[in-house]
């Protein structure tokens, strides 16, 4: 029997691809749930706070917004 075709070859490597990328996904799971839970980091947390300047009043923040 002659080689396999190309669109065989094909297939093959992208099943390869597919159980490899499993794979690592699945190691990466195994190491977050071996780590546990991220302790909090505080300064993350004020790294997404929004800040609410009180000094802006409405009129202040038309012209900002008009910008």
């Amino acid at each position: 029997m002659a080689g396999r075709g190309p669109q065989t070859f094909k297939k093959r490597q992208k099943e390869q691809q597919r159980k490899e990328k499993q794979q690592e996904k699945a190691a990466k799971r195994q190491q977050r749930k071996e780590e546990g839970p991220l302790p909090d980091n505080p300064e993350s947390d004020l790294a997404n706070a929004v800040v609410y300047d009180e000094s802006l009043d409405r009129a202040d923040l038309t012209d900002i917004l008009k910008i």
